[in-house]
């Protein structure tokens, strides 16, 4: 079960830390909304599970109860010790394999490349939240499922809509390649210290047939969103002959108008840029 609030505090100051407000340190206090996480992650016995941010080790824990191969990243020098203290049983074991980085740059944390099907339990330090997100992306190795505490905004941003003001270029990667399943609103009062605002328990399972945009176009829709009020001619034209070339034809193809703006176009339809930019 996760440490009551005095409990935590108790621990932390035991190891003689404060909670870092830039790497969204907000320890879990409910262990209902544990509970939830592996009722929403509904995995099969012993697949590999990947968590960011393990934190005080509460959700790591339950997913070692659990029988699962844990391959957990933690940023922070202090909460790495006290994990790799207080699960050495797990560690020694090779059930739990702790990594020390930034999660940014190590998406899969340990996970071997032989390792296919995996899932990802996190509860998602806030901070890193959409450029963890885009480094997974770009590994190419997606999980057949994520179970991902999140910040309302973030998981609105995530999965808007198009047309909407918070549509962006990761929210038609995310579309192109997963399907929001289910969520689970989770009170601000479940975490200590309490942040400003709510969360959201979110699932996201993979697509059958999904679709990852290489990183040149990647970086290619990130840049024409950083524009997004603009008109996509209009953005066109800013680009080399060939990238020009590439955005106009794909425009003819899809029937688009050159006046319609980036956040007006579906994410389905973004996919044909990447046939256009022959990558």
């Amino acid at each position: 079960m996760p440490l009551t609030p005095s409990e935590t505090t108790r621990l932390l100051g035991e190891l003689g830390h404060h909670p870092k407000k830039k790497l969204g340190q907000n320890f879990l206090i409910d262990g209902n909304i544990v509970e939830k996480s592996m009722e929403m992650a509904d995995l099969p016995t012993g697949i590999p599970v990947v968590e960011i941010g393990p934190g005080l080790g509460t959700l790591t824990r339950k997913l070692l109860e659990k029988g699962h191969e844990v391959h957990a990243v933690e940023i922070d020098k202090t909460l790495f010790e006290n994990l790799r203290i207080s699960l050495k049983n797990y560690t020694e074991n090779k059930q739990l394999t702790l990594t020390q980085g930034d999660a940014v740059k190590l998406p899969l944390a340990s996970l071997r490349q032989a390792q296919e099907d995996y899932a990802v339990v996190a509860n998602l330090p806030y901070a890193i939240s959409s450029a963890w997100l885009e480094s997974l992306l770009a590994t190419e190795r997606l999980p057949f499922r994520m179970v991902l505490m999140l910040q309302r905004e973030a998981i609105d941003r995530m999965w808007a809509q198009c047309g909407t003001k918070s549509y962006s270029a990761l929210s038609i990667f995310l579309h192109a390649a997963f399907r929001h399943d289910k969520s689970h609103s989770v009170s601000r009062r479940c975490f200590h210290p309490v942040p400003s605002v709510d969360s959201v328990l979110a699932r996201m399972d993979l697509l059958s047939d999904p679709f990852l945009f290489p990183a040149p176009d990647r970086a290619l829709i990130r840049r024409i969103f950083t524009q997004r009020r603009k008109q996509i001619g209009s953005i066109a034209r800013q680009e080399d002959d060939s990238k020009r070339s590439e955005i106009l034809n794909w425009l003819v193809d899809n029937e688009l108008e050159p006046t319609l703006r980036p956040e007006q176009i579906e994410p389905e339809t973004w996919t044909g840029l990447v046939d256009r930019c022959g990558n």
